[in-house]
């Protein structure tokens, strides 16, 4: 199990071909890469595997491989748009995800690709970034020469970019890290890292493009992929609020929306989590959260129901479909902006 999602096997992957399976979403969140917090939202599940299912069933109509099969409704698999109501469940082919043996933080991919021959799940995230907003990890790790913008120093305010910043991080290590193109290379096996960016530039292309049909401002977001008979396919969910930054005359739909909100009301929780990463990584610790003080709180009723809001109008405006009985956009950013 995610943090946000179930994972159902019903036919095992092999070296030889690929599995059947289904994510199963919850209306679990998870912020500051904790895991499961202590209460749910309802709707987010749907609202989730809806823009998922649907960013799929875009990305199979411009040519790009995914493992996307379908949503399920009454044990059947549908197209979204054959879908009755809302899905929760979505089929998908599974690839092989062999066991990372790591000693601290010291990780073994060789043993990784040596169990995963020439079907798995490539362990990396593609992140592409069509902005930079203030306070982007992105400002703290690069100069702006290093993508080949204008600037001797980060501007104060935000940077839309003319072409898409790719990056590549760690997907299965405890603590993610931003790697070079190099340590990608190496980290994706017989995956070509140049296949990995192309597709990611794709998805990316096709999420923005659908966002600013819905009014929305695709700001950042990732893929992960995997890697079968010599070909890259997407895999796991694209272009939802959990995977993506999107905002909306200039407020954030995504769930960055709850991690602020989080950092004004519990910051003790926020500042206990920032100390017990550095403090694993000086002390060579894979797990952080077992050097954690401190809980994350509940959300008070309201917060909830404004979070909910949120995510099932930004789904309908996304998608341009009418999905759940939601309030209009306009009125779910009004209520954000009043936390």
């Amino acid at each position: 199990m995610t943090s946000v999602k179930e994972f159902r096997i019903e036919r095992p992957a092999t070296a030889d071909e690929l599995g059947r399976g289904a994510f199963v979403f919850t209306d679990d969140y998870s912020v500051f890469d904790w895991g499961k917090m202590p209460d749910t939202i309802p709707n987010k599940g749907a609202s989730l595997c809806s823009m998922g299912a649907f960013n799929f069933e875009l990305l199979e109509d411009e040519g790009v491989p995914t493992h996307y099969r379908g949503v399920v409704e009454n044990g059947d698999v549908v197209s979204l748009r054959d879908a009755s109501h809302p899905p929760w469940e979505m089929a998908i082919d599974l690839t092989q995800v062999p066991d990372l043996p790591h000693e601290g933080r010291d990780y073994d991919y060789e043993s990784f690709h040596a169990d995963a021959g020439e079907n798995y799940l490539v362990p990396l995230e593609i992140v592409f970034r069509n902005r930079v907003p203030v306070g982007s990890s992105l400002r703290r790790r690069t100069d702006p020469a290093d993508h080949g913008l204008d600037f001797e120093t980060w501007p104060e305010a935000v940077v839309d970019l003319d072409e898409p910043i790719v990056e590549f991080s760690t997907k299965f290590e405890e603590s993610d890290r931003y790697l070079t193109r190099e340590e990608a290379d190496a980290i994706a096996g017989r995956a070509d890292v140049a296949d990995l960016e192309r597709v990611a530039r794709e998805a990316n292309r096709v999420v923005t493009e659908q966002a600013e049909s819905g009014g929305l401002t695709h700001e950042d977001g990732k893929i992960e992929c995997l890697y079968f008979d010599g070909e890259v396919r997407v895999a796991d969910v694209v272009g939802t609020f959990d995977e993506n930054r999107f905002s909306y005359e200039g407020t954030q739909i995504s769930k960055e929306v709850v991690r602020q909100y989080h950092k004004r009301t519990q910051p003790e929780w926020v500042e206990a989590v920032t100390g017990a990463k550095e403090r694993a990584k000086a002390e060579d610790v894979a797990d952080w959260r077992t050097l954690c003080p401190v809980d994350p709180e509940p959300l008070d009723d309201d917060v909830i129901q404004v979070v909910s809001d949120l995510y099932t109008a930004g789904a309908n405006a996304y998608t341009g479909l009418e999905l759940f009985d939601a309030p209009p956009l306009d009125s779910a950013i009004g209520a954000v902006s009043r936390l």
